[in-house]
């Protein structure tokens, strides 16, 4: 595969969570996983999906938390790492398209 053609799967991958927050955001990334071949843009495809249920996760428990005063503020937090994460995933395979970007301090769900 050309190096614009990953660059650009790869950054739909991970840029999908600014589209929205609804299904779109994680089906962009799992109709790239099952159509591309490419093992790059596969590797991305299912760190974006890790980052996804990662995210959902934390939002589920930080949204339990809301009776606590601690639950606002996390949800905050939560939202600025889910705009702020995604663009440093995208700028990394801009200037690193043959290498899969990975998120810290995420659990990887889906090898």
């Amino acid at each position: 595969m050309d190096t614009d053609k990953r660059k650009i799967l790869s950054a739909l991958c991970h840029g999908a969570i600014l589209f929205s927050a609804t299904i779109v955001s994680v089906g962009i990334p799992i109709a790239i996983l099952l159509i591309i071949d490419d093992s790059v843009v596969k590797d991305n495809a299912k760190e974006s999906l890790n980052f996804h249920i990662n995210i959902y996760i934390y939002a589920f428990i930080f949204s339990l938390l809301i009776w606590l005063v601690i639950g606002i503020p996390l949800l905050v937090l939560l939202w600025i790492v889910s705009f702020v994460m995604p663009i440093i995933a995208v700028l990394n395979i801009i200037s690193n398209p043959n290498k899969p970007y990975r998120y810290p301090f995420i659990f990887h769900l889906l090898q």
